[in-house]
């Protein structure tokens, strides 16, 4: 991997004080202002935290190589991760420096620029200017992205280069959406990440819901798909709801959170809003550097507190990337993730009679001969196997997915 040589630090460092402040630069600085201070931020992983992969990494060097035969040097490139976004205003982590940027006119100009949290790119820090530029996007290994809706097919990526998605749900007597588990799901498994369910504020519920939840996420996802079960810092009978997890078949406590974002991984939590996403990540933290809302009485949920994407270093363990709750994340095109996720009901449909077969009443159809009508997982099959039909007649006709 090229890096910069110490003399070339050094000579960066002595005119960082000594910037220039254009009228580009003042229009970005107003922009800004009100964005947090990047010092102040202490949860944000070390560049020796971060790993890219190789092929981010030929796909640099060979970036360099192009801007040393161009421009007959590249000393103000580096290689760099987005660590955070804050109104579309990325945060840029590099070997020796955590700095502000913004993008390259031609990288704005083409199909592949918006950038996100967990992207490797290659950023220019040049001599008089108040903030990086991202010249170029690496190729992802991951991509978590939902549609957007339109006509277009247009996604939003959420998160770039993840190797496991935690889908975090509240276990209350009527809360869980096991629905909603198999949908986070299927985009996951879709876009090249590993799924795992964490079912939080267990002691607002009994021991019975606890394990008739974790069943559940079993049946949908299946017996080895991770689950655990979390509860508040000071449950009134942690050794109770351990055991009830523990006999439901899955992990309890924030340990068995911290043992699927192993060193050298990264992790996004996908949610809806009030479910503790950033209370959990401040119990992993071990100290409260993430703010959390007050929870509604009327319905036991907490408020809205993310307002930024952003990864968070948890000490001992990888890098967990905190995502604003989700309202809706619809499907379209996700017909891998479906089989991924539903593989034995995939390969059924796949020798039905009819190519269009909506497994409900048509003759010859194979999943309704395998798949008992009454089955919680062929409805949830069913269900998101006709949202992605619908969805899909909204396109324009020359989009491919």
């Amino acid at each position: 991997m090229a890096k910069r040589t110490t003399k070339n630090r050094a000579r960066r460092a002595e005119v960082k004080g000594k910037r220039r402040t254009t009228n580009t630069d003042r229009a970005t600085n107003n922009e800004t202002a009100n964005l947090p201070e990047l010092e102040t931020l202490s949860e944000l992983p070390t560049f020796d935290m971060l790993t890219p992969r190789s092929e981010q990494l030929e796909a640099y060097e060979a970036y360099v190589k192009e801007v040393i035969e161009r421009e007959g040097s590249a000393e103000e490139l580096s290689l760099g991760c987005v660590v955070r976004l804050d109104r579309g205003f990325p945060a840029i982590i590099t070997e020796d420096a955590v700095f502000r940027a913004e993008f390259a006119a031609r990288l704005t100009k083409g199909d592949f620029s918006r950038v996100a949290v967990g992207d490797w790119v290659c950023v220019r820090e040049p001599v008089g200017h108040d903030m990086g530029v991202v010249e170029k996007i690496l190729p992802r290994t991951s991509d978590i992205a939902r549609w957007k809706g339109g006509s277009r097919g247009e996604k939003q990526t959420l998160a770039a280069n993840v190797d496991v998605v935690f889908v975090v749900q509240a276990i209350e007597e009527w809360r869980l959406s096991a629905s909603r588990v198999a949908r986070s799901a299927v985009v996951a498994c879709d876009c090249g990440a590993r799924v795992a369910t964490i079912l939080t504020k267990a002691d607002t519920a009994s021991f019975e819901t606890i394990a008739k939840s974790v069943n559940m996420i079993h049946e949908v996802l299946g017996k080895d798909s991770p689950v655990v079960v979390t509860a508040s810092m000071d449950p009134d009978d942690e050794e109770g709801l351990r055991r009830a997890a523990e006999e439901a078949g899955a992990t309890y406590g924030i340990d068995g959170v911290r043992a699927l974002v192993p060193e050298g991984t990264v992790a996004i939590m996908l949610g809806p809003s009030g479910v503790g996403k950033s209370t959990l990540l401040n119990a992993l933290l071990g100290h409260e550097a993430l703010e959390t809302g007050a929870v509604r009485e009327a319905d036991g949920a907490g408020r809205h507190t993310t307002v930024a994407r952003r990864m968070v270093a948890i000490p001992d363990a990888g890098i967990i990337v905190d995502e604003p709750g989700l309202r809706t994340l619809q499907l379209v095109g996700h017909e891998r993730g479906m089989s991924k996720v539903f593989p034995d009901i995939t390969e059924a449909a796949s020798q039905c009679r009819f190519r269009d077969c909506t497994h409900t009443h048509e003759p010859g159809c194979m999943v309704l001969k395998t798949f008992s009508p009454d089955s919680d997982r062929l409805s949830i099959y069913l269900s998101l196997a006709q949202e992605m039909r619908s969805s899909a007649q909204t396109l324009d006709p020359d989009i491919v997915l």
